[in-house]
């Protein structure tokens, strides 16, 4: 009692276990089924084949026991002609047994025919369901495909919600801020490579100055210059170089 209670259940998981790979993928069982289909078939048309190998053998039988009635029925007319009787009846003895062979390979012919293009036909039927069956798996797997394509590209649609409410609106927020804080750095760092510059821009021009201040003083040393230049020298000396820097700023 307890054994075939137990042995039910297991059989009823197992069922379900079964049902479960069944249903998983029904075009990978469907092709499977027309996988073992065209093994079957191609072993049907092996045997088909040496049937028919059978039926040439016969057919070749049968047409030897015609050539060798013919070959009798020509040597019992000559020997009849001949008026030799007894070489007649031993030939037409023999004739007769090849006659009668000739019937039953006949008949075995027939018989063996009909039973080959009736196999014949039958594997012909089953080819062109087997045809069918292939476009129809075909179209299967497409339709499916195509509907699963439809139920992802649904949920999408309803999934792709761009309210801040949704997973999908937290993530943007999130690229969105991330995007924001990059700009911001980039922003600092640009306002941070202005620090400086005017004070450096201010020591270029007061070393511009000197310079020039030492320019002159060479030049009138030199004597490479007129005494106008060497008062507007002098005038430059008596401002300073920080004076003069004022002054052009101004």
């Amino acid at each position: 009692m307890i054994v075939g209670k137990l042995w039910s259940a297991i059989r009823a998981q197992l069922n379900k276990l079964a049902n479960l790979f069944w249903t998983a993928d029904p075009v990978a069982q469907m092709q499977y089924e027309y996988d073992s289909a065209v093994d079957q078939l191609k072993e049907g048309r092996l045997g088909l084949e040496q049937y028919r190998a059978l039926v040439e053998r016969v057919t070749r039988q049968v047409a030897t026991n015609r050539a060798s009635v013919a070959n009798l029925e020509a040597r019992v007319k000559a020997y009849l002609q001949q008026g030799n009787r007894e070489v007649a009846a031993r030939f037409a003895l023999e004739l007769q047994r090849t006659q009668k062979e000739l019937a039953e390979n006949e008949s075995q012919l027939q018989m063996h025919e009909a039973a080959y293009n009736n196999n014949l036909k039958k594997i012909q039927h089953a080819s062109g369901k087997l045809a069918e069956l292939r476009a129809k798996i075909q179209k299967y797997d497409a339709d499916l495909k195509m509907s699963r394509a439809e139920a992802e590209l649904a949920r999408l649609a309803e999934d792709f919600n761009f309210n801040v409410t949704t997973d999908f609106g937290q993530i943007e927020q999130v690229v969105q801020d991330q995007i924001g804080l990059n700009r911001a750095k980039a922003r600092v760092a640009a306002d941070l490579s202005r620090e400086g510059l005017d004070q450096i821009e201010a020591e270029e021009t007061v070393q511009k100055a000197e310079a020039e201040n030492v320019l002159r003083d060479f030049e009138q040393r030199m004597g490479l210059v007129t005494p106008e230049t060497g008062r507007v020298a002098e005038s430059a000396k008596e401002l300073g170089p920080a004076q003069k820097v004022k002054e052009t700023q101004r």
